[in-house]
């Protein structure tokens, strides 16, 4: 019998939390909640939950805080909620670990398809059936979710092991904007540019020796990126 998900979802809204917590059980995930960010951290590390949903604008600590403090021990996917719709919102929340970010008010479907899609891992390649991946400076166990980038483990979160994984399969070809969020996020969101541009900046922060002069994810002007696993010397 397979094991439900488990989902924390965080939030000091009653309403939202009793909404949530019904859409989400009928769907077959174990739920559980907390009012606050510093009960959502504690029950965080009490039930190590496979998805955090979590609001940003919350007492005693905030959606932020929330999750950089689980960025420090874990990579489990987590949601961010707000009411503030504006790009530079988006950006920070990314900054700050999550995966993903609604926009309140939002619709149950909306979310239930953007929870499959955090819990969802991205197939292997059906060219490349093998567990292991590598080239260059990379090793990649697709099992374990591991790399290796100059024979160093590299930590990352799960979108951003995703779109790592990506850009690898399609190495040295030139993949746009629109292409690698269709892969990565899915097709809603081919227009939300800020999120691949967060992910970049942090994918070359953990695996290039200088972020500011990248050699394995380049830049194609006003076009996208292209992966190159070995650097150029």
């Amino acid at each position: 019998m397979t094991t439900a998900h488990k989902i924390l979802v965080v939030d000091d809204e009653a309403q939202i939390i009793r909404v949530l917590r019904r859409s989400l059980t009928t769907h077959r995930y174990d739920v559980r909640t907390a009012a606050d960010g510093q009960a959502g951290l504690e029950l965080f590390h009490d039930w190590h939950p496979d998805l955090v949903i979590t609001d940003i604008s919350m007492p005693e600590m905030t959606g932020l805080e929330l999750c950089r403090e689980i960025r420090k021990t874990s990579q489990a996917p987590i949601i961010v909620l707000s009411v503030k719709g504006e790009e530079h919102s988006k950006v920070e929340a990314l900054d700050a670990g999550a995966d993903d970010y609604i926009t309140k008010p939002f619709g149950i479907d909306e979310l239930m398809a953007r929870v499959r899609a955090a819990l969802r891992r991205v197939p292997v390649n059906a060219e490349q059936p093998q567990s292991h991946l590598s080239e260059g400076d990379f090793v990649i166990d697709l099992a374990a979710r591991k790399i290796l980038v100059r024979q160093h483990e590299i930590h990352l979160t799960p979108k951003e092991f995703d779109l790592l994984v990506y850009l690898f399969q399609h190495r040295g070809k030139v993949l746009t904007h629109r292409t690698l969020l269709a892969a990565i996020w899915g097709g809603n969101y081919t227009e939300q540019t800020e999120y691949l541009r967060v992910f970049v900046g942090q994918l070359r922060k953990k695996i290039e020796a200088d972020p500011a002069h990248p050699q394995y994810i380049l830049t194609e002007p006003w076009v996208g990126y292209r992966f190159l696993p070995a650097a150029s010397l």
